[in-house]
């Protein structure tokens, strides 16, 4: 059994993304012991992941290693390890190998979310969605790899199939993901092959709802659509995915009509939901969860009946006036700091204080020079929205090193269209969507 260092107050955290990792911050200025456990031994910031999808970015440029971002903190140590499943009625989780358990007094889980296919799980070998590092790096092999097989392609209608993308979801990784293939097709490709033309590829945004970005005003999804179709991405809004396979995907529209649209190349952007420990907590505690998962919690991040545990980010359905918040990272790290707070409050004997998500906004990236910014008080779109998206991307990276070399990294792209990190790796040249990822 691993055993916490001293016998203070025990507070093991389940996950170093933006809710354990600013949790376990906040923690480590009270008088307690902190434990962190996480199957990575990084913190990977998810909202740039994209860019190492398209290849723009390296996995490093935006991975902290969690030991190096917490050594300053003597109160907290860094396992890594797999949280197999929770011994509540002993305050005890279970960790993968033999007789590997760790107790607590108080438990935050914030496992963060996995990519959701509505029930499709098959289609995860034809469509990778993009929640990890090896989800974007097999991304980037698929998309470069499809370019290097129309090059060496002598049948015209399979050389439209390679050079034809597909992303399947119009929220802002969609978009984002569809804006970078557009600039790596237009820009960085543009006079990289002798049989093909990239910048005649067809890039296909595919969207269930009436709009582009539906979390967005009505405007600003009018502003992303426009700035889309001038970079070449053509959105399709009221379709609705009915099957995929190795040659594209299966359509069918809000009138009823269905249609194959033929592709060697698409990407998951449509769903996501809980990670699977918040099945096994919920089992254990008899917890209330959605439709996705996610765990329902009360005012002060707690689970009802159980005080001691209390659940964060993605894992948690909060509602707030009402209506549930969504899982972004805004309200990640602020429920990571309010963690402290309750926790503070607990060991001084007070009443815990309800959690209040303050939204300072919400952004998306559409490609070069462009973007749309939605900060309450005042939406825009264009350059100054590109120059705000790039300012609070660089403000939020862990670690002043990723932000000087993402600095450097985006200064340098914007100056010359080349995008630096356009490496094919792992098995074979080109996309293999016949073979499953997982």
């Amino acid at each position: 059994m691993l055993q916490a260092p001293s016998e203070i107050h025990r507070i093991v955290v389940v996950g170093g993304g933006f809710a354990g990792l600013n949790a376990v911050r906040s923690l480590a200025r009270l008088p307690v012991d902190v434990t962190l456990v996480d199957r990575r031994n990084f913190h990977l910031f998810q909202p740039l992941l994209y860019q190492v999808a398209s290849g723009g970015l390296s996995p490093g440029d935006i991975t902290a290693p969690l030991r190096s971002v917490l050594s300053r903190f003597s109160n907290v140590r860094v396992l890594m390890a797999e949280v197999t499943g929770f011994d509540v009625p002993n305050r005890r989780i279970r960790l993968a190998g033999p007789d590997s358990t760790l107790d607590y007094d108080t438990l935050i889980v914030a496992a963060g979310a996995e990519n959701y296919y509505f029930g499709n799980d098959a289609w995860a070998g034809f469509a990778p969605g993009l929640k990890t590092i090896e989800d974007a790096t097999e991304i980037r092999r698929r998309i470069l790899g499809a370019f290097e097989a129309a090059e060496r392609e002598p049948d015209p209608g399979q050389r439209r199939d390679w050079l034809r993308f597909i992303v399947i979801g119009a929220g802002p990784t969609g978009v984002e993901l569809a804006g970078a293939i557009a600039e790596i097709a237009r820009d960085t490709l543009r006079h990289d092959f002798r049989a093909i033309r990239p910048e005649e590829s067809q890039i296909l945004l595919l969207e269930g709802g009436a709009r582009v970005l539906p979390p967005f005003q009505p405007v600003l999804s009018a502003k992303a659509e426009r700035a889309l179709i001038e970079i070449g991405v053509r959105p399709r809004t009221g379709v609705r995915v009915t099957a995929i396979d190795a040659e594209g995907v299966t359509v069918e529209s809000v009138g009823g009509g269905v249609e194959k649209i033929r592709a060697r190349t698409v990407l998951w952007a449509a769903g996501v939901k809980a990670s699977r420990l918040g099945q096994l907590l919920a089992a254990a505690t008899g917890a209330e969860t959605d439709r996705s998962g996610r765990i329902r919690i009360g005012p002060d991040l707690s689970l009802h009946g159980h005080p001691e545990i209390l659940v964060l980010g993605d894992m948690a359905l909060f509602e707030q006036d009402s209506k549930p918040l969504p899982g972004v990272s805004p309200v990640a790290m602020q429920q990571g700091w309010h963690s402290a707070k309750v926790l503070a409050a607990r060991l001084a004997k007070r009443t815990s204080p309800p959690f209040r998500y303050h939204d300072k906004g919400s952004m998306a990236t559409i490609g070069r020079a462009s973007a749309v910014v939605d900060l309450g008080f005042i939406r825009f779109g264009g350059f100054l929205a590109w120059l705000t998206w790039l300012f609070v991307h660089l403000l939020y990276l862990v670690g002043y090193r990723n932000r000087l070399l993402v600095a450097i990294q985006w200064a340098l792209q914007y100056s010359t269209f080349n995008r630096g990190a356009r490496l094919i790796t792992g098995s074979g040249a080109g996309p293999s969507p016949t073979r499953p990822d997982r």
